[in-house]
């Protein structure tokens, strides 16, 4: 036998989680099934991506004992758009240190 956990975080304050015993050899299909997830969780949740540890996962994936079984929520945000505003950001508040250190010398 081995020992999983099942997590899902449907949004950042609930967080559903369970501990599963399953047969050795058994795929990330059989942890959700056994650990009540589709029963708990609606319809459109059934083919979200999953995961082991942050590695997204194929269904059948065989999991080893000890494994996090992960249910992936769609992003809310780009990561790639985030980059370019936060990168932008910084470009601002440089061009402002300079700007303010031209000033003070005029002074």
């Amino acid at each position: 036998m081995i020992t999983v956990e099942v997590i899902f975080a449907q949004n950042e304050a609930q967080i559903w989680k369970q501990q599963v015993n399953l047969p050795r050899g058994s795929t990330l299909e059989h942890a959700l099934v056994q650990s009540g997830f589709y029963r708990a969780h609606d319809q459109h949740w059934h083919e979200a991506p999953c995961g082991v540890f942050g590695v997204q996962r194929e269904r059948d994936y065989r999991l080893n004992d000890g494994d996090q079984v992960e249910v992936y929520r769609p992003l809310v945000f780009d990561p790639m758009e985030s980059r370019r505003r936060r990168a932008a950001h910084r470009a601002r508040l440089r061009e402002q240190d300079k700007q303010a250190q031209r000033n003070s010398k005029k002074s």
